[in-house]
């Protein structure tokens, strides 16, 4: 739905500042004009002088190797991101233009690249010599405080909201990250840890740093990247009391846990400062697999916690896992149903994946009949990755019926009041593409008499 804006690789340019005469953050995702790969080669031979490239999902990884390969042989290449710390020695033997991977958080390593410290001595990095690789020690993690707001003016592009690809009522947006790190330890989950096996303990940036970058900021809808946005919710609050303070007129959309439900004081007051939408992990309706996951809910929980947000006037999109280690096709096709019980508006449905430092492994590896590949990915003998992709696709048409299609948007515009009336009227514009466009992709799929039928035959 939306187009996010490289926050990762900002962060690290803001750290550069000061270290170069100029800087060009280049997001190819907009720059037509550098989408021929000779363009951009004469691009970088003639403006730049060092490439610093952020690489942070396992896609397109071929054509991103090919990339970098075909850049400027004399121009130092150095490359850093999730997936490039994740698959060191993959990078350094698929792609030999790489002279350094910078490994884990960045902002600190690059600024010692820059001061042309001896590589040797440089922190959380792995570099080429003389047809040697080397892998210096890790960079222990900095206080978040350290790190300076990233600066937007280095951008060359706006980000506005899209559906199916398609811009509409010229609604920018833009992310937050007001802490690092997370204090649950849920077993499925990886993203508090870094690849290296490294944990960043839950670290808050101060409400005004916060709120002061809210307010510097252009965009019109705000997400907070943080894993849980409410893990202190006093500090929450008082983000929210300033926001409202400062007549900081702005919609926000973050991450949380059903805990959230606990603060009715803070569900009131996040109304009230512009809170539009919330990202909930429910991950399953299942007891025992919520236990397996170590989530520290049950379902009864779920179901208290959802009566009571039900509620506030915000959107709720939940987050659900399926495959996971004993699971049957049933208790997959069951997320659906249950979505619907609960109330939530949205559902994102995810395949369990087990990264290299996931608590999980271990019983992935000895449960009988159930293989992980080297990309993470789990199946079983039983489960296929085919057999799974299929059971996702299920889910997600038991859930997103035509009707459930006019639920949300009738949620967005007369209960959360999403949009502006400027934006509604460019919405009832756009309204017809958007139709058009879905309809087609559903011709295309052969999936509108199904639609149809799971609307007005069976009860949604």
């Amino acid at each position: 739905m939306m187009l996010f804006p490289p926050t990762g690789l900002e962060y690290v340019a803001t750290s550069a500042k000061g270290l170069v005469d100029k800087i060009t953050l280049l997001d190819l995702r907009y720059e037509k004009s550098l989408s021929d790969p000779k363009k951009l080669q004469d691009f970088i031979k003639n403006q730049i002088d060092i490439v610093f490239v952020s690489v942070g999902w396992n896609r397109q990884l071929d054509e991103i190797f090919e990339l970098l390969s075909g850049l400027p042989e004399n121009i130092p290449l150095i490359v850093g991101g999730y997936t490039a710390t994740e698959k060191v020695e993959e990078f350094f033997k698929t792609c030999s233009r790489i002279d350094i991977i910078v490994r884990g958080e960045g902002e600190k390593t690059v600024q010692d690249i820059l001061s042309s410290m001896a590589l040797k001595d440089i922190l959380g990095i792995s570099y080429r010599d003389g047809g040697n690789i080397f892998h210096n020690p890790n960079r222990p993690l900095l206080d978040v405080n350290e790190f300076a707001a990233p600066d937007r003016a280095l951008r060359r592009n706006d980000y506005l909201l899209s559906v199916n690809g398609i811009n509409f009522a010229d609604i920018s947006f833009d992310t937050v990250l007001s802490a690092r790190g997370c204090p649950f330890n849920c077993k499925f989950c990886t993203f508090s840890l870094n690849p290296l096996g490294q944990k960043r303990s839950y670290a808050e940036r101060s409400v005004k740093s916060v709120v002061d970058e809210i307010e510097g900021l252009k965009a019109k809808v705000i997400m907070f990247s943080d894993d849980n946005l409410f893990t202190n919710p006093r500090r929450t609050e008082d983000i929210c009391d300033l926001i409202i303070k400062r007549n900081i007129k702005k919609r926000f959309l973050a991450q949380a846990r059903i805990d959230i439900a606990k603060h009715p004081q803070l569900l009131e007051k996040m109304v009230q400062a512009g809170f539009k939408s919330l990202l909930i992990g429910i991950e399953s309706p299942h007891d025992w697999i919520l236990e397996q996951l170590d989530k520290g809910f049950n379902q009864e929980t779920i179901r208290k916690a959802f009566a009571v947000l039900k509620k506030y006037p915000i959107f709720y999109n939940g987050y659900f896992i399926y495959g996971n280690i004993g699971e049957t096709e049933e208790e997959m096709f069951y997320i659906a149903q249950f979505a619907k019980e609960i109330g939530v508006d949205a559902i994102s449905c995810n395949k369990l994946r087990i990264e290299k430092f996931s608590s999980l492994r271990a019983l992935a590896e000895t449960t009988p009949g159930y293989h992980v590949t080297q990309q993470g990915e789990l199946y079983s003998d039983k489960y296929s990755h085919a057999a799974l992709k299929k059971i996702g696709k299920r889910i997600k048409y038991a859930f997103y019926t035509p009707g459930r299609y006019v639920r949300i948007l009738w949620k967005n515009i007369f209960i959360v009041k999403f949009f502006t009336p400027k934006e509604l009227l460019s919405l009832f514009l756009f309204g017809p593409r958007l139709i058009i466009s879905v309809i087609a992709r559903e011709l295309h799929r052969g999936r509108i008499k199904d639609s149809f039928s799971r609307t007005f035959i069976k009860n949604d």
